[in-house]
C-alpha cells in the first residue's frame, strides 16, 4: 500500500495524518492521539462512514424524515445506499430509533429513524 493522507474525524482537532505500511508495520505521523492512529489504520484497510440522509414520507406536514444507519458502513456503499433509500417511502407513523430498512443491502447495518412522525 502507498502513503496516504488523511484528516481525522474521529474528534475535533481534525489532525492531519500521513501513513503507511513499511513491510508489516504500520507508520503513522500526526495524530495527536490514539484514535488517529486507528482512524489512519482503518483508512488505509477499509474506510467506513456512518451515513446521516433523509427519505420520503407520504405526509404532506412532513415530506422528509431524517434517517442514519445505526452503525458504519464501508465508504464505497455509500452511493449504492443513497440509491436504495431514493425508492423508499414511509408510509405509517414511526418514532425516533425504529428502523426504516433492516440490514440495508446486506451491510449487516439498519437504517434507523432520528425523528418522529
Amino acid at each position: 500500500m502507498s502513503k496516504r493522507e488523511v484528516t481525522c474525524i474521529t474528534c475535533p482537532i481534525g489532525c492531519r495524518i500521513l501513513s503507511e505500511f513499511s513491510g508489516d508495520e504500520f507508520i503513522c505521523i500526526g495524530n495527536k492521539c490514539r484514535k488517529g492512529k486507528e482512524f489512519a489504520f482503518t483508512e488505509q484497510m477499509s474506510p467506513v462512514r456512518t451515513l446521516t440522509t433523509t427519505v420520503r414520507t407520504s405526509f404532506p406536514y412532513m415530506p422528509v424524515l431524517s434517517v442514519k444507519t445505526k452503525g458504519e458502513v464501508p465508504k464505497e456503499k455509500i452511493f449504492p445506499i443513497m440509491r436504495e433509500l431514493s425508492c423508499i417511502m414511509i408510509t405509517g407513523k414511526i418514532i425516533i430509533g425504529e428502523t426504516v430498512v433492516e440490514n440495508i443491502l446486506n451491510t449487516g447495518c439498519d437504517i434507523i429513524a432520528t425523528g418522529s412522525l
